[in-house]
């Protein structure tokens, strides 16, 4: 223990733990509310006292007492957030791009995973983080039994969604998933290709629903058939037992994946039956991994911008937080169709 720690334990009467706020107030000869004002930076307080107050802080090894400090102050500047299945990648991603954005404003970050997916799951999750006295929450809400939560919320929290669809309870930031299956199959569609087939992702992931809406308008305005649809798990061993379906279909040129990761186990699939890609058949991802770009061949894909995501949650919660600004505002993220070495022009037939 160094001197410094001892002697903030010794200058507490017998010894007793750690510093509170009336120790420092009585090594700094001041009272606790001028403590609590250098604390919060109050410009009401003499500089010489708050050099003896913080000279005492110091000596004292002092800590806050967060609960306490929300208590005087009305704030915690903690932020909430309930996340499920961050196991997945955009899931993952997004709680990653709230974390850093959260920071950058001068916020800590409180995490609720779930793994189960019902409605009462996440108003216990958001429950449990109002207890921490948290100042708002982020729920990001990629199924539909979290969508449901959200209506049920308490009208006096601060909340914002990500991914909610087009739920109008909360305010709501979410990537443009609709833009962004529009824009990869209309790439395969002005490649040449007479159809995109399409591997879709969950039925309960809202981000799944949206991606075949976009896939079905581009190919509607387009005039072209629309194949039916493949439904897998997010998974690249769904992608590679999809796969096999998929070679069964001889017209099969061209295909939409809701993710990378099954697109990865789609390419395994049409490795191992020697079909040439993208000569023979063209693949076009979703999420833009970091891997994405050493795929065999290098996957063109949909990248989803998480940093955006977590700057626009931020900003609209800090808006409901600090300025009690009241809004029902959807947010969309743009995509950027990457392009690479997976997606070649339809051969004539």
């Amino acid at each position: 223990m160094s001197s410094g720690s001892q002697k903030g334990r010794k200058s507490r009467a017998g010894g007793r733990g750690p510093a509170v706020m009336t120790d420092v107030a009585k090594l700094a000869r001041v009272s606790h509310q001028t403590v609590s004002r250098v604390l919060h930076d109050s410009p009401n307080v003499k500089g010489e006292t708050r050099e003896r107050v913080l000279a005492a802080i110091r000596q004292l090894n002092y800590r806050p007492n967060s609960v306490a400090q929300a208590l005087v102050t009305g704030r915690s500047r903690v932020i909430g957030v309930v996340s499920l299945d961050t196991v997945h990648y955009g899931p993952a991603s997004t709680l990653l791009g709230i974390e850093e954005a959260a920071h950058n404003a001068g916020y800590a970050v409180s995490i609720t995973s779930l793994r189960s997916r019902n409605r009462t799951s996440v108003l216990d999750a958001v429950q449990l983080l109002r207890d921490q006295a948290v100042d708002g929450v982020v729920v990001i809400a990629p199924h539909t039994a979290a969508v449901e939560a959200l209506r049920r919320l308490p009208p006096n929290l601060p909340v914002v969604a990500v991914g909610a669809g087009s739920t109008n309870a909360v305010p709501v930031v979410a990537v443009d998933q609709i833009g962004g299956a529009k824009a990869a199959t209309q790439h395969l569609l002005d490649l040449g290709h007479r159809t995109v087939w399409h591997l879709a992702g969950p039925a309960d992931w809202i981000e799944a629903e949206q991606r075949i809406s976009g896939w079905q308008a581009a190919l509607k305005q387009a005039g072209a058939p629309i194949p039916a649809l493949l439904r897998g798990d997010w998974s690249a061993h769904s992608g590679y037992e999809l796969g096999r379906q998929l070679l069964e279909k001889p017209d099969a040129t061209a295909v939409f994946v809701a993710n990378d990761q099954m697109a990865l186990g789609l390419l395994r699939r049409l490795h191992e039956v020697n079909r040439e890609k993208p000569r023979q058949i063209s693949i076009v991802g979703f999420d833009d991994i970091p891997e994405a770009g050493y795929f065999t061949p290098p996957l063109t894909t949909v990248r989803q911008d998480f940093a955006e995501v977590g700057r626009r949650c931020i900003h609209l919660l800090l808006g409901q937080i600090e300025g009690g600004a009241k809004t029902k505002e959807h947010v969309l993220v743009p995509i950027q169709l990457i392009l690479r070495q997976s997606t070649a022009a339809a051969k004539a037939r």
